[in-house]
């Protein structure tokens, strides 16, 4: 296996809750109240929509798609969902430092180092808004391929601390088989101080509608047994998904860099420039306070 490249699993299309529009000619993310469901496929009008978007818009109250069925990949709920702190560089699109909140590696002038990771409101090098946490989820929609996936990108906290706790909560109350729990991505909406009262939206993760947790939970012990009965491995998948992740000192996908940029990291306007700093201003300051980070 090629060292320095994570494997990670095989992309069908895209799920959002926002888009981005033009506005002046500058491209900026818009939120939504609904999933988009995309392909991988961009035009000048934006992301071509995947033709699953459609079949599940068919069924959904009012056209506006607020659930989606989806299932697992993998047993282990850290590997359907990677999330660490990470800081972009907003020109390139390339993470530049990825920590946990307590140890971080971060692309310095003497390479690649670990660092202590105080998290984002700590942290000197990531201020200003520079570092966000950053969560990847992976999940199966519709059964057409066994391995492809849809993923979901989102630096909302809402979000991924909702989804760290249900993969976790599904895990353990399904004795470990979570990859067979009939499961859907459902939009929920809250307010708070932060939004202005504003209503802002976020994923959960729950049971298949019509079902009970009982249910879902019997209906993945018969669907593992009669899987392994069929001769398929799913802790080998595990297994080789976690080598594949770990292959990489950092989770990187060279085609991602400009959606990264595009959707988390809007241009500042211009009265907020001195107050949200360029990653190149962040390392003047840095050296000339004798860190060695770049």
């Amino acid at each position: 296996m090629i060292k320095g490249l994570a494997i990670t699993p095989p992309v069908l299309g895209r799920i959002s809750i926002g888009r981005v529009v033009e506005k002046n000619g500058i491209r900026l993310p818009q939120k939504d109240d609904q999933f988009t469901i995309t392909s991988q496929i961009q035009e000048k009008d934006g992301w071509v929509l995947h033709p699953m978007d459609e079949e599940l818009r068919k069924e959904a109250p009012n056209g506006k798609l607020r659930t989606i069925p989806v299932r697992m990949l993998f047993n282990d709920a850290d590997l359907n969902l990677r999330a660490e702190y990470t800081m972009f560089d907003r020109k390139s699109g390339r993470p530049m430092c990825v920590g946990n909140g307590d140890t971080c590696k971060r692309l310095t002038q003497s390479g690649m180092q670990s660092l202590p990771c105080p998290g984002p409101t700590l942290c000197e090098f990531g201020k200003g808004g520079l570092c966000k946490p950053y969560g990847r989820l992976n999940v199966k929609v519709g059964s057409d391929d066994d391995f492809g996936t849809f993923i979901f990108r989102t630096t909302g906290y809402n979000s991924i601390r909702t989804l760290a706790a249900r993969l976790s909560y599904y895990q353990a109350v399904s004795g470990g088989l979570l990859a067979y729990m009939p499961l859907e991505l459902k939009l929920r909406g809250k307010s708070t101080m932060q939004s202005h009262r504003t209503a802002i939206y976020y994923v959960d993760l729950v049971i298949k509608e019509g079902m009970s947790l009982q249910e879902a939970v019997a209906e993945a012990r018969e669907r593992a047994k009669q899987l392994k009965e069929e001769g398929v491995d799913q802790a080998a998948l595990d297994a080789a998904a976690a080598k594949g992740f770990g292959n990489a000192l950092i989770e990187y996908d060279e085609d991602e860099v400009a959606q990264v940029v595009e959707e988390f990291y809007p241009p500042a306007p211009e009265s907020l420039s001195n107050n949200y700093p360029t990653v190149s201003k962040l390392r003047e300051e840095l050296r000339a306070n004798g860190s060695t980070a770049q």
